[in-house]
């Protein structure tokens, strides 16, 4: 057979794109591979690791160890809790349930739960997805089970807020969700989770609250070598594997549970940086364009990040918590783009949070700068995350004036980040400051047009 010249060199062209495209994508996983082994050696990250890049997977690897006692080397089939991401089974749960029309998110609690006290008759649905209902947290100290937790709940005079009126992140509201579900179909959570959400996501190897009988289960560890509990004080937390979690990811940005309709009520907190319930992202009318969320419980820790228009996709699960994993996330989308990339870094706050509770804002910043003159390679020091972490953990101590301090010094280290300024600004009005609130929420604004959450509060104290 006589070829034609063009054909021929069509055919050479397709081969040499096909061989190039192969050889970068071998590239970016090379390196991959050298940021996470490097961080393995430094005793900064022991898990598994899960890259697709234009929708294909390049690199999925298994780095370190099952147990604390470091005699099982992890593969790529061990099960890990994944914290606060397990939350999302829930959260679509109830949106699959208001599909189906057997309830909606203004629906009072008490239609489902009769049996809780009159504040019950306050929270709508909707305050459990985003964390507005003012329901105390749980007494993780001495709860043992649902059971206690119910009855802890039943002793509850008031809430904290009036629903709606506040964010507060915490796990009751996850655990209502729960009981709804359980009220509405008859079955258990586990059982739902399994027949409705992890089948049907093509999850094969997932499992709902996992006991020392299990296999394949990574335990998690802490830096002394000292293991946590498997079983946890109340019910309903998914581990999953690198495959679950990818198949998972996938069944969220492609809709396969729920509608764009639905995922849009869970993916968008009632602000800006608040938790949702699929933690947070962006959506483009029916079409979504990312999905982030990070889980922590005990020493496991979880991200999972989707950028749906490159078809990348980045997960990370570890058993030894270094407090490290978005800086590991953008060193490997870095990689993805052919840009320069930071290596793995400690946590300043993981490392000191202790330490830090007995000094004041002003004795840390000088403790921080101290450190980053004489071990500046060790930790990151190079963005405004580190402080503005300090600042917010600060903040949950009920420390504003120290919170104030640490948030004032980050404004003058990136003073072009809208960011540290809407921190400040928040800082500034949990304190009742509401002129420096006011100053510091516009300057945000200035800087970042797109924060809607400095708008509404804006708003808010102009008037």
């Amino acid at each position: 057979m006589k070829l034609n010249f063009k054909h021929v060199f069509l055919l050479a062209l397709l081969i040499t794109f096909g061989t190039g495209e192969t050889f970068a994508q071998q590239t970016k996983a090379a390196n991959i591979d050298t940021l996470m082994q490097r961080a393995n050696r430094l005793g900064l990250f022991n898990g598994n690791v899960l890259v697709a890049d234009h929708g294909k997977i390049i690199y999925k690897a298994a780095i370190g160890y099952a147990d604390a006692g470091k005699t099982t080397r992890l593969t790529d089939q061990y099960r890990f809790h994944i914290g606060s991401i397990a939350k999302e089974f829930n959260a679509v749960g109830i949106m699959m349930l208001q599909e189906q029309g057997k309830l909606n998110l203004d629906d009072k609690v008490s239609k489902y739960l009769p049996q809780l006290p009159v504040w019950a008759d306050k929270i709508r649905i909707i305050n459990l997805l985003q964390y507005t209902s003012g329901l105390p947290d749980i007494k993780w100290k001495t709860v043992r089970d649902d059971v206690g937790n119910m009855a802890d709940l039943m002793k509850v005079d008031s809430l904290d807020f009036e629903p709606g009126k506040k964010y507060v992140y915490n796990n009751n509201n996850v655990f209502l969700q729960r009981r709804i579900i359980e009220k509405i179909t008859g079955i258990s959570f586990r059982q739902f989770v399994e027949d409705y959400e992890l089948k049907p996501a093509g999850m094969n190897t997932a499992i709902v609250d996992p006991t020392e009988k299990d296999a394949l289960v990574a335990r998690s560890y802490d830096n002394d070598g000292k293991p946590d509990d498997l079983v946890y004080p109340i019910s309903g937390w998914t581990a999953v594997t690198l495959d679950d979690f990818y198949a998972w990811a996938n069944a969220i940005i492609k809709f396969k549970l729920i509608s764009p309709v639905a995922t849009r009520e869970i993916i968008n907190g009632v602000s800006p940086g608040r938790q949702s319930g699929l933690g947070g992202g962006s959506m483009d009318g029916d079409k979504m364009i990312g999905h982030t969320h990070d889980g922590t419980t005990l020493n496991y820790q979880a991200l999972l990040v989707s950028k749906v228009p490159n078809g990348v996709t980045i997960i990370l699960m570890t058993n030894n918590k270094q407090g490290n994993l978005y800086s590991i996330e953008k060193s490997i989308e870095a990689i993805l783009e052919g840009k320069p990339y930071a290596l793995v870094k400690r946590s300043f706050l993981d490392e000191f949070g202790n330490k830090l509770d007995s000094m004041s804002g002003e004795q840390i910043i000088s403790f921080y700068n101290d450190l980053k003159s004489k071990r500046g390679n060790e930790y990151s020091f190079d963005d405004e995350n580190t402080l503005n972490e300090t600042g917010y953990y600060l903040m949950s101590k009920k420390r504003l004036p120290d919170a104030v301090v640490i948030f004032e010094y980050n404004t003058k280290l990136f003073p072009k980040s809208g960011n540290v300024f809407d921190s400040l600004g928040e800082a500034y009005y949990n304190q009742g400051n509401k002129p420096l609130a006011l100053l510091n929420y516009k300057k945000s604004l200035q800087l970042d047009p797109t924060n809607d959450n400095a708008k509404k509060i804006i708003t808010e104290l102009d008037k």
